[in-house]
């Protein structure tokens, strides 16, 4: 049996496709930095041995998956090609393996990850199903008929996958480094929508996806009236949020969820309106929906005292507000405090005004140095021009967090895609 060797094997899509074939009885095995990575633990639990980055891990008979960060000149990739070895990348790779599953693609601007951690729940309750998350986790579960996997749009890397269904959270401007702007991402998602082989569950309160065209039926989701599944009369109190939802104006169930704020509503209600497709039994997804627990990085709450530490990946201005919001509504009466991080200074430059303006949804701001990438140029920005644009935010480094501690009772947000997470480490030493 061929092993597989990941090159990059600590990157979220990656660590989660490494679990799918652990699961599936392959010989797994990957390579990368030494820096530690939140994929890492789960990796070293299941057993899949990590190596640092050498052409010598590189041996006849393997099977090469190698990561999107890294080019052809890489000495592992090199090494392969030089001996025979075949090397395929991530999403060449994954774009073949779910043509033996139902599989649901689910893409967007924002809500990717928690939407796919919530498809692969509710819908594994129905029947076996293997599901890629795009923080790092997976599962290759056995006779799998579904396969739920995360699809990023970032480079087009979508468009190498064929899904039998789609479902489209939303269209906005992100990765300003590779789209033009926002007609350049929507172009991108038209032509992914062209490759969907069965249906596409698209949010209908999303101007850009009002327009998409496609093969097969464009099932819309949302609040508007005009959309095939409509949420109606959303009602949230300390445990959670309950909905009823009209499907073409009929009334259809009403369901409820752990979760805050409108996002996590559409996220269920693509869900729900998936599974009514595939025909699943209502009681299931009523009793998955409760029952999900999040994926990582998203609104993940810690108590501390008399504050709530919450890690999260918002790294969008759309998705700071949209935690902001969530925050607001399940903690009504407390202080909000936003510690972030913006990453990439290409983001960060282009979206200044609009980080700043849903910052300002927060009682009180903390802002961290800009996380960059390697492969981008600094320019001059600098995160003092962000907290120019925020009235009393503050600069924050790792050894000054035991400032937070003056926030009593309040809930502690720290939000980002880079390493936000070693500031909240850094202040919960301060505690102890």
């Amino acid at each position: 049996m061929t092993t597989y060797h990941f090159v990059g094997i600590k990157g979220s899509g990656m660590s989660a496709l490494a679990h799918i074939l652990h699961d599936k009885g392959y010989e797994v095995q990957g390579s990368d930095v030494e820096k530690t990575f939140f994929t890492q633990k789960a990796l070293e639990e299941a057993g899949i041995l990590i190596l640092p980055f050498n052409a010598e891990n590189i041996q006849e008979g393997m099977t090469v998956i190698a990561g999107n960060a890294f080019n052809d000149d890489h000495e592992e990739i090199k090494r392969a090609k030089e001996i025979g070895v075949p090397v395929i990348r991530y999403h060449k790779f994954l774009g073949d393996f779910i043509q033996n599953f139902t599989s649901i693609a689910i893409t967007g601007a924002h809500g990717k990850t928690s939407t796919t951690g919530l498809m692969a729940h509710v819908v594994s309750g129905a029947s076996p199903t293997s599901y890629l998350i795009g923080d790092g986790t997976g599962r290759g579960a056995k006779e799998a008929q579904y396969f739920v996997f995360e699809a990023c749009e970032y480079r087009r890397h979508f468009l190498s996958y064929a899904p039998d269904y789609a479902v489209m959270t939303n269209i906005d401007f992100d990765h300003p480094d590779y789209f033009a702007d926002v007609q350049d991402v929507l172009s991108a998602f038209q032509e992914m929508a062209m490759q969907v082989k069965k249906a596409i569950f698209a949010c209908g309160d999303d101007e850009y996806l009002q327009g998409i065209q496609a093969n097969v039926p464009v099932v819309f989701y949302g609040f508007g009236e005009e959309n095939d599944f409509q949420a109606r009369n959303a009602a949230f109190d300390e445990k959670g949020t309950t909905f009823d939802v009209f499907v073409r104006n009929e009334f259809y169930a009403t369901f409820r969820i752990p979760g805050y704020g409108d996002h996590n509503i559409l996220n269920a209600l693509s869900v729900i309106g998936l599974c009514h497709y595939e025909e699943i039994d209502t009681d299931i997804v009523k009793e998955r929906l409760l029952t999900f627990s999040g994926v990582k990085r998203r609104f993940s709450e810690k108590q501390a005292g008399g504050q709530m530490l919450i890690d999260d990946y918002a790294h969008h201005p759309t998705e700071i507000r949209a935690t902001i919001n969530a925050a607001r509504q399940k903690y009504p009466t407390r202080e909000i405090v936003a510690v972030f991080q913006p990453h990439t200074f290409s983001r960060t430059q282009t979206f200044l005004d609009e980080f700043a303006e849903s910052l300002n949804k927060a009682d009180a701001v903390y802002l961290c140095d800009i996380f960059g990438s390697a492969r981008e140029n600094h320019g001059k920005l600098t995160i003092e021009d962000l907290q120019e644009k925020i009235p009393g935010a503050q600069l924050i480094k790792e050894e000054g967090t035991a400032v937070l501690k003056d926030h009593s009772n309040s809930v502690l947000i720290f939000m980002g895609a880079g390493d936000i997470q070693k500031f909240q480490a850094a202040y919960e030493a301060h505690l102890v």
